[in-house]
């Protein structure tokens, strides 16, 4: 019998869009080829079209109301869950890293484990940003003055183009600490950390909906979700000077926050800015009582 009826086929995995918790194909069945460093062909990623994008904010919506007014605290735990699903996979990453971004499967290895840790960093922040940035303010009168930061609503994510896993997670995960939802838009030559990253994230505790991501070309997919009207920001770190100016200007017509690429080193632990950047303010006065004769109140 000749030695060729023993081989065997591999099965190719298919990658998908996640939306909404499930996981659908490109409406429009596009797909296109995903590379290697060196030309090799990986995989075929779907090809998002503008109907993908503005389901992926439907579904964005729908999931912000129960996702924001979570605890701070459970918001911390469902993150952690995620880390947990992550180092579960972590030999996955490190091969899908590694043929992305063309490292030694030693250094992909060292970029998954800081991913992993970058998303347990910001797990641990998710109940103590408001202690961080509300508080009391000094007021004259019989009045306590304070403030609080809430989420501000659906965030657009165009994810770093480069990076692929690190700098992925660095922008996305503090959109979701501080009880944003996200639509994210995965690094056009390197989609496949992105897409599964989705599938972590339904096999953890995350709800449908809260994160949503789409792969394809990066500048088909932003510029309806820079126009439409119910998104409420966009963090354009995907998106080069050309393109950002771009979405900036129609991010302009419902007065989105926009944060605009800047030069990161994704290695470097992240301040609180990404933070801060999707939150608002909320201010509440209460009466404290009638001030007395001694300036004394109750």
């Amino acid at each position: 019998m000749s030695d060729r009826t023993n081989e065997r086929l591999s099965v190719f995995k298919t990658y998908k869009l996640y939306v909404g918790g499930k996981f659908p194909r490109s409406e429009s069945g596009r797909v296109y080829e995903v590379t290697d460093s060196k030309g090799n062909w990986l995989a075929n990623a779907p090809r998002s079209s503008r109907k993908d994008a503005r389901d992926a904010v439907v579904a964005a919506r729908k999931a912000f109301g129960g996702w924001s007014g979570a605890t701070a605290y459970n918001r911390g735990q469902v993150l952690y869950r995620v880390a947990e699903m992550l180092e579960g996979r972590r030999e996955q990453f490190v091969r899908e890293v590694a043929d992305a971004e063309g490292l030694s499967k030693s250094k992909a290895a060292a970029v998954v484990d800081a991913t992993i840790d970058r998303w347990v960093w910001y797990a641990g922040w998710t109940d103590k940003i408001a202690q961080v940035i509300g508080g009391s303010n000094p007021v004259a009168g019989p009045f306590f003055n304070l403030s609080s930061p809430e989420p501000t609503g659906v965030v657009a994510v165009l994810a770093p183009q480069e990076s692929s896993f690190l700098g992925l997670v660095s922008v996305l995960a503090p959109v979701i600490a501080t009880g944003n939802t996200a639509v994210v838009v995965a690094s056009e030559k390197s989609p496949l950390p992105a897409l599964s990253l989705g599938e972590v994230l339904a096999t953890s505790d995350v709800p449908g909906g809260v994160v949503n991501v789409l792969s394809g070309r990066t500048a088909e997919i932003a510029a309806p979700l820079a126009a439409h009207q119910d998104v409420n920001a966009i963090d354009l770190a995907g998106a080069d000077a050309e393109l950002a100016k771009e979405l900036e200007i129609s991010a302009a017509d419902n007065l989105k926050r926009v944060l605009r690429p800047q030069a990161v080193d994704y290695s470097e632990t992240p301040g609180t800015e990404r933070m801060t950047a999707f939150l608002e303010t909320k201010t509440v006065w209460h009466p404290t009582g009638s001030l007395g004769a001694s300036g004394s109140s109750y």
